[in-house]
Formats: C-alpha cells, sequence, structure tokens
C-alpha cells in the first residue's frame, strides 16, 4: 500500500471558519501574535494568553471540519495516510483520519511548565493557579515562536518514508515545517494545493491553485 504524506497549514483550517494571522498583517484575533503565541507573552501577562487559549478551544466547538478534512480521511481507504500539521485545531481527527502529526502542538492538550512532557487532554478553561501534581502552573500544549518543535524528527522520519507528498494551505515560510519537502526521495511526486501557491510547476511539483476543498478534488482525480 503506498504511502500518502500530508502537510497542512492554516489554509485547510481556514475553510472551516478557523482565522489565521498568515494575511493579517501578524496579527491574530486582534493581538500582536508575539503577545500571545510566544514564551517572553506569556511571562509578561499569563492571563491574558490563558484567556486567548480558551477563546480559541471554546471556537472548536464552533466548527466542523470541511470537506478537504473529509476527503483526506477517505485516503486511508485505498492508502497508508499520514498526516503532518501545522494547525492546532482537532479538524483532521474529528473528520477521521487516523495517524495525523502535530508540529505545533494542540489546543485540546495542556502541559507543565515545568516538564513539557507532563501533557494532558484539556477540554475546559485553563487558568492562572491551575497547576499540575507538583505544583507549576499549566500552560497550552502550544508551541511559541522561540520554542523547538519537539515532533519535527518524526516529521522527517516519515517524510522520507512519502510515496506521494501533498501540501495543502500553507505558505511554504514557517520553519522548520517548510524544510520537510527537503527530506523525501528524490522521485516522489509533490501535489501543492493553495490559491495562492508558493512555488510553480515543474517536473516534481504538481501545483493545484485552488482552495483545499477544490484542491482535493481535483487532486483525487488526478490519483484516481
Amino acid at each position: 500500500m503506498k504511502h500518502i504524506v500530508v502537510l497542512t497549514g492554516a489554509g485547510i483550517s481556514a475553510e472551516s471558519g478557523i482565522k489565521t494571522f498568515r494575511d493579517a498583517d501578524g496579527l491574530w484575533e486582534g493581538h500582536d501574535v508575539m503577545e500571545v503565541a510566544s514564551p517572553e507573552g506569556f511571562a509578561r501577562n499569563p492571563e491574558l494568553v490563558l484567556n486567548f487559549y480558551n477563546e480559541r478551544r471554546r471556537q472548536l466547538n464552533e466548527v466542523e471540519p470541511n470537506q478537504a478534512h473529509k476527503d483526506l480521511a477517505t485516503l486511508e481507504n485505498n492508502y497508508k495516510v499520514t498526516i503532518i500539521t501545522q494547525n492546532v485545531d482537532d479538524l483532521h481527527e474529528r473528520a477521521g483520519s487516523t495517524e495525523v502529526i502535530h508540529l505545533h502542538g494542540e489546543l485540546r492538550k495542556i502541559r507543565s511548565t515545568q516538564n513539557e512532557n507532563d501533557i494532558k487532554v484539556w477540554e475546559e478553561d485553563l487558568k492562572l493557579g491551575d497547576t499540575c501534581e507538583k505544583g507549576y502552573q499549566l500552560r497550552p500544549h502550544i508551541v511559541w515562536f522561540g520554542e523547538a518543535v519537539p515532533m519535527i524528527e518524526k516529521a522527517v522520519e516519515i517524510c522520507y518514508t512519502a510515496d506521494i507528498l501533498v501540501i495543502i494551505g500553507t505558505s511554504m515560510q514557517v520553519y522548520p515545517a517548510a524544510s520537510l519537502i527537503d527530506y523525501v526521495q528524490p522521485n516522489t511526486p509533490i501535489y501543492y494545493i493553495d490559491p495562492k501557491p508558493a512555488m510553480s510547476n515543474n517536473g516534481k511539483v504538481t501545483v493545484i491553485a485552488k482552495s483545499a476543498t477544490e484542491g482535493m478534488k481535483e487532486m483525487l482525480n488526478l490519483l484516481s
């Protein structure tokens, strides 16, 4: 069974109504991203940061996976599929995908500020004073700017095994995620779906300059 590796970014979730900061002057839901997505921002104003992610977590209850998420899940009927996503939502899982690697963390998880491996599923609001068993404040399980990306090595290993690489809804400008394209085997076909693609067609890359939902329809036809 061929192995399809899929790299997804904000563009696929945007069609479900999840706002991104890529196209909005660096603001995320009205906040400077460094105030809500950096260790320094958390140190300055932890309550602001906790409330910001509480709102994002609650927003997940108001959105649903779109057709692109669902189409990726149905690929598992005929292929081994691994999704490597920069997104912190759970829309891939809710659409039915069974193997999802979150490079930048997950909104529905939290972790200890003292031990990054002390991770728990968390559905409710997280507040100042919520602590791990050792008494340290809990924080969102999100990879902030300036922090290491712990899942990147596993993602690299997965890309080595790809028979087909699909890239959806990402500007290919956020590192280290953007470097993953360099780790597929030389003859691996690549499909790049984005309405404003950051690369052009060549012998290796097939560019589909469409939204995630429309682009997935076209890619499924190309694979069939």
